[in-house]
């Protein structure tokens, strides 16, 4: 970790180079004075031979081997010189030597040093002695008597005192270079973190740049290459922070355009990555997983039409378009997926839009339509076929004819009552229906039309439960239109509760509202069918042999909204319905009417 910084980078090289410089420069200089300590014992060894030669050479002609006499003066000067002394004759027989008796010792007319004695009138080796198991130097002379070769003077010196030596001054110079080299850190070390500081500032700034702070700049200290890069850099942080903020304006304001879009932009790249996508994208795919970024198209589309449209666009190179069922009441989705061909990743741009109010509302002008002319066939026809017959029994059966304009008089209301309702239904929907809002009693709302509708409930034996409080808070309300929505209500449910049935009518106070309901115990409504029984004109197999226009539910529910509250329903087939309205309550210190 520590090399990772540039102080370091500087200084340890820096040191490892004196340290390595100096203990090159030690080792060349013992082996310089090894070599002159060797030579200088050479010289020395050579001086000592030939004067132990001329010391003996008067005696080396009885050629005894181990003389007393010879081999006690041997013993005394290698006392003398601290050395190892022998003496051989012309044919390298031991005579005498300091150390071992010469009947134990072998022939040395072979020895290197006695060779070279030989030939150069001196000679010296340096090799382990097998006598004393000792690296030592060995330096013989001939002996001459005039021109004839007598024998020879061999002295011998251990080198240890000239290792130990030659080791005392390396361990000197590495002390030395050891020392050098922590020297040389230490100046390595000042020295890089003052060429480090600046760089380390900046690192500092860069880092605040990085986590956003823009803002932060450094001060030049020195006016060197650092110094031109700090105002270098100042100045890249000017032009940075100028093009950040501008960049970050134009992310903003696209950013806000794909937020709000009513319209679901994806943004796919070529490994068919989704790059970007809008929340109004993701509510109409209806996702609901983590960020799409990273994920696969068909991971967040989940609808093999979409990828094939994908798939078809990338495959033509042209823009492909179509309409995408996710079920049989929606949602609908137009899709157009256009290749983005100015990228070079071959990536396109999937825009969705969402047609299913347009879908469905068209669908219900052709079910309105539909409804419409099956309502006013009905009594038309019934109307036709009565006109024909009465034309024929006018004369003949008057009582008939009376009989015939009954039963015309009945259709023509109905179909006025069905004109009259589409009418209000119309002004309620756009409006123009004035609503005189007040704080009312809940029990206001119910008990006038429970009263109004009680006959036709005893009439089927139907059983009324009322439990409506008189405690309950007071609702901001239209007391004739709100109560027309109970009326409503009630009336469908005596109408599908079979005889001796029961109806349960309630209210309860909510958060902030109060909630009405009916609940009766009706065959119910199917599954399929509840989520459309609001709709105009809509009405069940079942519903269409009881008579009515099929507006009752859809007005309730337009009346509910204008005063801001809501209408629901749930059944159960077989369990019967319950239908519930809930209008807010008054404010507090609202004058009551």
């Amino acid at each position: 970790m520590g090399f990772r910084r540039i102080v370091w980078r500087i200084a340890v090289p820096f040191a490892v180079l004196v340290f390595a410089a100096i203990m090159g420069l030690a080792w060349r200089l013992s082996a310089v004075a090894y070599g002159n300590h060797v030579d200088q014992l050479e010289r020395m060894l050579l001086a000592d031979a030939r004067a132990l030669g001329v010391a003996f050479e008067g005696q080396l002609d009885a050629k005894v081997v181990g003389e007393p006499a010879m081999q006690d003066q041997i013993l005394r000067y290698a006392q003398s010189l601290g050395a190892r002394l022998t003496l051989m004759d012309e044919d390298g027989v031991v005579l005498a030597d300091s150390h071992r008796h010469p009947s134990t010792m072998e022939n040395h007319r072979n020895r290197p040093e006695v060779q070279q004695a030989l030939s150069r009138e001196a000679g010296s080796h340096i090799r382990i002695s097998e006598t004393v198991n000792q690296e030592l130097m060995y330096a013989a002379a001939p002996i001459r008597r005039g021109d004839d070769l007598v024998g020879f003077a061999r002295v011998a010196l251990p080198l240890t005192e000239v290792r130990e030596g030659v080791a005392d001054l390396r361990r000197q110079i590495v002390g030395t270079a050891v020392l050098a080299a922590a020297l040389a850190l230490l100046l390595g070390l000042w020295v890089a973190r003052r060429t480090a500081r600046p760089i380390r500032d900046l690192t500092n700034v860069v880092g605040r740049m990085s986590r956003g702070d823009l803002d932060a700049r450094l001060i030049p200290t020195t006016q060197d290459e650092v110094g031109t890069l700090t105002e270098e850099f100042n100045a890249m942080g000017d032009t940075l922070r100028a093009t950040i903020h501008s960049l970050e304006e134009e992310r903003g304001r696209s950013r806000a355009v794909l937020e709000t879009m009513a319209d679901g932009v994806l943004i796919v790249g070529a490994d068919n990555r989704v790059q970007l996508a809008n929340a109004a994208a993701l509510h109409m795919l209806d996702y609901a997983g983590d960020a799409p970024q990273g994920r696969t198209l068909a991971e967040v589309v989940r609808h093999h039409q979409l990828v094939a449209l994908w798939n078809q666009a990338r495959s033509r190179g042209e823009q492909a378009a179509g309409i995408v069922e996710f079920g049989a009441e929606g949602p609908f989705i137009h899709a157009i997926v256009t290749p983005l061909t100015n990228e070079e990743d071959g990536g396109g741009l999937l825009l969705l839009q969402d047609q299913t109010e347009i879908r469905l509302a068209d669908r219900m002008r052709r079910e309105f339509v539909g409804n419409v002319s099956h309502e006013l066939r009905t009594p038309l026809a019934s109307i036709k076929a009565l006109a024909d017959t009465l034309q024929d029994t006018v004369e003949d059966d008057p009582a008939a004819s009376q009989r015939f304009l009954s039963k015309m008089d009945a259709q023509i209301d109905t179909m006025t009552q069905m004109v009259s309702e589409l009418l209000e239904l119309s002004r309620i929907e756009s409006g123009q229906v004035p609503l005189h809002l007040a704080p009312t009693r809940p029990s206001d709302l119910v008990t006038p039309r429970l009263e109004q509708l009680r006959p036709q409930a005893e009439r089927k034996e139907i059983e009324l439960e009322v439990a409506v409080p008189d405690n309950l808070p007071l609702v901001l309300a239209d007391p004739e239109r709100a109560g027309q929505v109970f009326a409503n209500l009630l009336h469908n449910a005596i109408k599908f509760t079979q005889p001796n049935g029961r109806i349960r009518v309630w209210a309860e106070a909510g958060e902030g509202e109060v909630v009405f309901g009916v609940a009766d115990n009706g065959p119910g409504i199917p599954p399929y069918i509840l989520p459309r029984i609001f709709e105009r004109f809509f009405k069940s197999d079942r519903s269409r042999t009881g008579g009515g226009t099929g507006l009752g539910l859809a007005i309730a529910k337009h009346l509910v909204a204008a005063h801001g509250g809501r209408i629901w329903a749930e059944s159960e087939l077989g369990m019967g319905s319950t239908f519930c309205f809930a209008l807010p309550c008054a404010p507090q210190d609202a004058p009551r009417t």
